[in-house]
């Protein structure tokens, strides 16, 4: 019996965080095991209990929660991993990976992982097109990091632009393919 591949999901502070909750069924629908990291600002959007409840696992939201066993949980993590998929990423969690700054329990897990890493930005379309987050995003993708999105979509400033978090069909047909 083959084993269930593992994607472990980074949830950041954008109101796209519950595309996150359409991401997990697909990826449980197809048999993946789903592992859900929240920083503190994603659980102004969505509750640790719904993505609980969709993934069949406990969300981890604190790297230094003590676990039921000893084993230090961002490098256990990043050793199960078969991916690691950032849905949403907001301009701060690009910002901290391209600078190194290892903080949170989602980019420890990140800077500790030999699996590919999927990021599927979402946020005001001034913030994705400044020029830092631009730089940020090239220096990622130069070091290896994959990109999904976004795409252009109603904003929750009520724009219509670039900033849309990609559609989870579309994010889940890439961690499938960065997978195999």
């Amino acid at each position: 019996m083959n084993k269930a591949k593992s994607v472990i999901l980074g949830v950041t502070g954008s109101i796209a965080a519950y595309r996150a909750c359409d991401i997990i069924s697909i990826l449980k629908k197809d048999a993946f095991d789903v592992t859900v990291l929240l920083t503190k600002e994603a659980k102004e959007f969505i509750t640790p209990l719904t993505l609980e409840t969709l993934s069949d696992n406990k969300v981890i939201m604190d790297m230094f929660e003590l676990p039921d066993e000893w084993n230090p949980i961002h490098t256990s993590l990043a050793e199960k991993a078969d991916l690691v998929l950032i849905a949403p990423a907001t301009a701060n969690i690009i910002g901290k990976l391209a600078a190194g700054i290892c903080d949170d329990i989602i980019t420890c897990v990140v800077f500790a992982t030999k699996a590919p890493v999927l990021i599927a930005p979402a946020m005001n379309e001034k913030m994705y097109r400044h020029r830092i987050v631009q730089a940020n995003i090239a220096k990622l993708k130069e070091t290896g990091y994959r990109f999904i999105g976004p795409i252009k979509g109603r904003l929750a400033c009520g724009h219509i632009d670039l900033g849309h978090i990609a559609d989870p069909l579309d994010i889940v047909k890439e961690a499938k393919r960065l997978v195999k």
